[in-house]
């Protein structure tokens, strides 16, 4: 059984990158948001923030081809 990677669209908060993360991994997103913002500023932001875009933008909805 093969898992894709989608932006979540009922787990969402500002793209749904988190949330679809969490869905595929079964975790609980407030957990990774938890930890994504920690990391955010202990690396001053900007890396994480710029890949959070990136993937934003590359990670297709849930439905869309």
């Amino acid at each position: 059984m093969s898992k894709t990677l989608y932006r979540s669209d009922k787990n969402r908060m500002v793209a749904g990158v988190i949330g679809g993360i969490a869905e595929i991994t079964n975790m609980d997103a407030t957990i990774l948001r938890l930890i994504y913002v920690a990391a955010c500023i202990f690396t001053a932001g900007a890396p994480l923030v710029l890949l959070y875009i990136v993937a934003a933008i590359i990670i297709p909805k849930r439905g869309i081809s």
